[in-house]
């Protein structure tokens, strides 16, 4: 149950039933009004600002209909026992103690789906999609996760999600891999030694996969080109294996593995082509000259060409090269044409920082294909930087040239790696810092978050007690203000599942469960300051309303950890 919503369904029907004593004309269906929690320094439950929106709208002084809603609320809402006027015209309200037992009751209730609005839409969510040339390094890491959590968090809130990875196995990049492990397979069976060549691969992993196809019955050693198709499609499977296990390190896994290749040799791209060509969206001529460096290698080419100007992007783009095969953004047209087929709600595609300038092309290339039917949003995810005490950390490079998921988890264990990833929004820097993150203090949010049920576990075993499902509640408890606040952040649970899944911001979890440990650690600590505070005497709890509160700890706690897949020790 969301009180918030509850709460401000109930005002506005009181507000709507009333509306010619309070001289209301204009309504504009209640957009804008809200009803939130209001600052800490006021001592209320939740705050409306129903009074400043419609008395804008209908030029009314706030204060004064302020006054007359007051009135309204408290003859017709007997959960509200003391409504407030501040500022300008907002309006504070208290909710009765029979109030709060009775919400803390439908949340015991609801327990593991507690704040999950069933929203029941269908997702697919892209993610990773890293070349598959070598194990996943550090720049993937918090895209992956990020993609999971994401996808985690809307399947919480009832809908159906399909977790997708983009297999780029065609192009360039592949030719030189494959090259990378013929030459690898050449230096272990005829000592040539191997090329230094940028455009080479020259990971430690690309010798393993060199020695686990020397061991396969069916390799033939010959040519390159007659060895080509035998070590590209060993090569390639083997390096999705290593994929697929750092991903599982890191407690992902994917619905669904499409690939680049498979698409380019179906008939779909020529489909998708000659649809938008129906809709005037591709046309065949000429792109002006690129600016710079990239200038000097530029032919007068025609060639088909996507009208990305009429979705906002600043240029047209090509889908051929000047040889005429397709380019990256024709295949990935292509995919999206799939994509779009398979009758999604919504597609979100998870990039990272390096493909800002793709978004509007791909987006434009969804809109053309779905006739403005099927949404793409975009989330890119921008840079890790790896720090240790503040200062810039280098770490070994086992992999090669790059810093791979397996150095890291050498160092951080994963529920660390996954809390931290999400420690701020996506679109900005994320600093990863070694030290803090192997603090046992509330420095580090994740031990914090862990410590909190791991102490909470600690109380039920000193005084034996065992969770149950069915918990009685006393209605005439008093609760107080330590408790209360626990209970008001416990309440605000559905509004933050409800704005990260329609924000698709799922760095508001882990912040909001490190304010709510904090509110139990700093409840707990009341204790040593204050002998009528303390949770636990001679062996026994020492009120039940703690028992109250700490359950409701667990709910949110559960839920929330369970979203971002990271797990609750019952002993730190």
């Amino acid at each position: 149950m969301n009180i918030f919503e509850h709460y401000l369904k109930e005002i506005c029907g009181l507000v709507k039933k009333n509306k010619n004593e309070l001289k209301l004309i204009n309504f504009n269906d209640f957009k804008n009004i809200t009803v939130e929690t209001p600052p800490s320094n006021f001592n209320f439950d939740l705050s409306t600002n129903i009074s400043l929106v419609l008395g804008k709208l209908n030029n009314l002084n706030p204060k004064d209909l302020s006054l007359q809603i007051k009135n309204i609320l408290k003859n017709n809402i007997n959960d509200f026992n003391e409504i407030e006027i501040a500022g300008p015209g907002f309006l504070n309200i208290n909710i009765s103690d029979k109030a709060i037992t009775s919400n803390i009751k439908d949340i015991f209730k609801e327990n593991d789906s507690y704040g999950s609005l069933k929203a029941n839409k269908t997702f697919n969510i892209e993610f990773v999609s890293a070349n598959p040339t070598g194990p996943m390094h550090i720049g993937h890491c918090r895209g992956a996760i990020f993609g999971d959590v994401l996808s985690n968090l809307l399947i919480f809130n009832g809908n159906k999600v399909t977790k997708e990875y983009y297999v780029n196995d065609y192009g360039n990049q592949i030719k030189n891999f494959v090259k990378s492990v013929y030459l690898r397979i050449r230096e272990i069976k005829d000592g040539e030694k191997f090329i230094d060549d940028k455009d080479l691969y020259p990971g430690e992993y690309i010798i393993d996969i060199a020695k686990k196809i020397l061991k396969s019955k069916n390799y033939k050693h010959s040519s390159f080109e007659k060895s080509y198709d035998y070590i590209s499609k060993q090569a390639l499977k083997l390096s999705m294996e290593i994929i697929k296990e750092d991903l599982k390190k890191l407690g992902i896994t994917h619905d669904k593995f499409v690939s680049e290749k498979s698409i380019v040799q179906s008939k779909i791209l020529l489909k998708a082509i000659n649809e938008l060509k129906k809709n005037d969206f591709i046309f065949e001529g000429y792109l002006d000259p690129p600016k710079g460096d990239e200038n000097k290698n530029w032919k007068k080419t025609k060639k088909l060409i996507f009208k990305s100007t009429l979705f906002g992007d600043d240029a047209n783009r090509a889908l051929q090269k000047d040889d005429g095969s397709w380019t990256y953004f024709a295949n990935d047209l292509a995919y999206h044409y799939d994509k779009v087929s398979r009758n999604y709600n919504y597609l979100i595609n998870i990039l990272g920082a390096d493909h800002t300038g793709y978004i509007n092309r791909i987006k434009g290339a969804v809109s053309a294909i779905s006739k403005n039917k099927t949404n793409l949003e975009c989330k890119v995810c921008q840079l890790v930087k790896l720090l240790k005490k503040g200062q810039p950390y280098k770490m070994s490079k086992r992999a090669g040239e790059f810093i791979s998921v397996n150095d890291l988890l050498l160092e951080v264990d994963k529920d660390s790696i996954r809390f931290m990833m999400l420690n701020r929004s996506n679109d900005v820097e994320l600093d990863f810092d070694f030290e803090k993150i192997l603090e046992k203090s509330k420095e580090n949010p994740v031990y914090y978050v862990q410590y909190c049920h791991a102490r909470i576990q600690s109380i039920f075993r000193t005084i034996n007690y065992k969770p149950k499902k069915d918990i009685k509640i006393n209605k005439n408890f008093k609760f107080n203000k330590y408790e209360k606040e626990i209970i008001k952040k416990v309440f605000e649970w559905p509004k933050i599942i409800k704005i990260s899944c329609s924000k698709y911001e799922p760095h508001r979890i882990p912040f909001y469960l490190y304010e709510l440990s904090t509110l139990f650690h700093s409840y707990w600590s009341k204790g040593n300051e204050n002998e009528n505070f303390k949770f636990i005497k001679d062996g026994k709890i020492s009120d039940d309303k703690i028992i109250i509160v700490i359950n409701l700890i667990l709910v949110v706690l559960k839920n929330g950890m369970k979203i971002l897949n990271v797990s609750l020790p019952n002993k730190m």
